[in-house]
């Protein structure tokens, strides 16, 4: 699913409106009657008191649609305008003027803290406060209806965004923002809904259809991509009934140390569960009887020492390369790595101390492959490119070290984000089971394994990440979050990848309202 920029959705608004020979309000219409459709589908007419709290511009424009579909079809509803200028768009003012032709009890007019109304816990909130157009401070007394509104703990509805909240850049007040339990967003979701800082203002969001022009929405390249199973599925490479192990590839897992031989043993593991024909492992001589031992299906390479890698030297030619888990920062391992980038030619995969290695000395960097791909979670990927001021910072800062370098960044997290020539993946699975050990070393496994057997770098990056995710979800069926292990993402793979098959339920869909036809 494409996530549009606040640009690319107001040129969106701008050629529909000229293409299908339509108004701007008969678009607001649209928006409006589809939030309203939304809510009866759910409500079927309960007597449950919302309040539907409108801005002066064409956020609140759908506001007061939605709250006119409401009163027409007999729902206790409140209406408020949120009187935060003396600018009104067009668009606003004529469904201020429709509502006051459907009902006496027109819309109450808030100016201070004084005019706000009681709302109960069991009440309804509906934010059509600001949209994405919103590009200044609030003022405080808007901020604190912003903080009644979690005050009562009454469930919030957001109109496209929760107001407070820029589609584009950080907020200056993180209390200035409304909380939102959901968010009824207009063409696509918007980026800020799946970064750490700003993606607890929405609990849960969905995507409302417009009716916006087609061939703009298909055509238009957008810089940030949300993946699910209908993006990662057309990627899969079936395989043919004659194939056999060789051609799936030999990935390679150079990593461990003494009391870490466990992160190659589940890196190891993943490679070949996420398809692999081949396996092998490069360790230090102690992590020779444990992976013999507890993974018979690899290969197994050892270094001359026994508790560090000295040197980086193997006579297999593998396919890909996974480097980094567990193998420690040592000088002697530090001089083995630098040495063996000089002369790799493999795809590679780096994590762990890999990228620790990296941060340390930075001048490796040049050395690594072109689509070398990198799995840093929040701290690894600080050393790599620095502090940051806010997920915006960061992202632009990574961006500029992706294109420098020419690499792949899997920057994990609770929406693992790839970034690959300067446009984001953002991951939709998996869940907080994942906030554990082991679980950086299982998805560098899987991402390992899936370029074993051709999968374009990118690919794997973006497929790994999103089957690693959907394993989790599934294990955590079984396991709940506290009991998630990493190991138990690999036992679980294999229904990863058949989920990808599996199609959905169709649910029957209510009867919807119509839309307003006067001029």
């Amino acid at each position: 699913m494409k996530i549009f920029s606040k640009a690319q959705i107001y040129l969106g608004d701008k050629l529909t409106a000229e293409r299908q020979n339509i108004t701007s309000t008969e678009l607001m219409e649209r928006a409006g009657t589809q939030i309203f459709n939304w809510m009866h589908a759910r409500m079927q007419g309960a007597q449950v008191p919302v309040h539907v709290f409108c801005g002066i511009g064409n956020n609140g424009g759908d506001g007061l649609v939605l709250a006119r579909h409401l009163v027409t079809h007999g729902y206790n509803v409140n209406t408020y305008v949120v009187n935060c200028s003396d600018k009104r768009s067009k668009d606003f003012l004529v469904n201020y003027d429709r509502i006051k032709n459907v009902t006496k009890k027109w819309p109450t007019l808030l100016k201070c803290a004084d005019d706000f109304p009681e709302i109960n816990a069991n009440d309804i909130i509906v934010d059509a406060v600001f949209g994405i157009g919103l590009n200044r401070p609030i003022e405080d007394w808007v901020k604190q209806l912003f903080l009644h509104f979690r005050a009562t703990k009454a469930f919030t509805l957001s109109i496209d965004i929760p107001s407070g909240l820029y589609p584009d850049k950080a907020v200056e007040d993180k209390e200035a923002v409304v909380y939102a339990g959901f968010t009824l967003s207009f063409a696509s979701p918007k980026l800020v809904f799946f970064l750490p800082e700003t993606a607890k203002y929405t609990v849960q969001w969905e995507v409302l259809d417009i009716g916006l022009d087609p061939e703009y929405l298909y055509t238009t390249e957008t810089e940030a991509q949300l993946i699910g199973k209908h993006e990662v599925l057309p990627n899969y490479i079936a395989r043919d009934k004659f194939s056999h192990k060789g051609e799936f590839g030999h990935a390679l897992v150079i990593g461990g140390s003494y009391g870490k031989i466990g992160a190659v043993t589940l890196a190891s593991r993943a490679a070949l569960s996420a398809g692999a024909g081949l396996v092998s492992a490069y360790v230090p001589k102690c992590g020779y009887m444990p992976l013999q031992a507890s993974f018979p299906e690899a290969m197994v390479i050892t270094d001359k020492d026994e508790a560090i890698l000295t040197a980086i030297d193997f006579e297999i030619e593998p396919t890909v390369i996974g480097f980094g888990v567990g193998v420690g920062t040592n000088t002697k391992t530090i001089a083995a790595f630098e040495a063996f980038l000089k002369t790799n030619k493999q795809l590679l995969v780096i994590d762990a101390d890999g990228l620790n290695i990296l941060s340390k000395k930075k001048s490796l960097l040049k050395l690594l492959p072109e689509h070398c791909i990198l799995t840093p979670h929040p701290k690894e990927l600080e050393r790599l490119i620095g502090a940051w001021t806010d997920d915006f910072d960061k992202l632009n800062k990574a961006k500029a070290l992706s294109k420098k370098y020419k690499l792949i960044l899997v920057l994990k997290g609770a929406n693992t984000i790839t970034i690959f020539n300067e446009k984001l993946f953002i991951n939709t699975t998996g869940n907080p089971g994942l906030a554990t050990a082991g679980t950086g070393d299982v998805l560098t496994g899987i991402i390992t394994g899936l370029l074993a057997q051709g999968y374009h770098p990118s690919v794997a990056a973006i497929f790994g990440v999103y089957l690693h995710g959907k394993s989790a979800d599934i294990a955590v069926e079984d396991f709940g979050y506290q009991s998630l292990l990493a190991s138990h993402i690999i036992n679980y793979l294999g229904e990863a990848f058949i989920d990808l098959f599996k199609q959905p339920e169709q649910t029957p869909q209510p009867q919807e309202a119509k839309e307003e036809t006067k001029k």
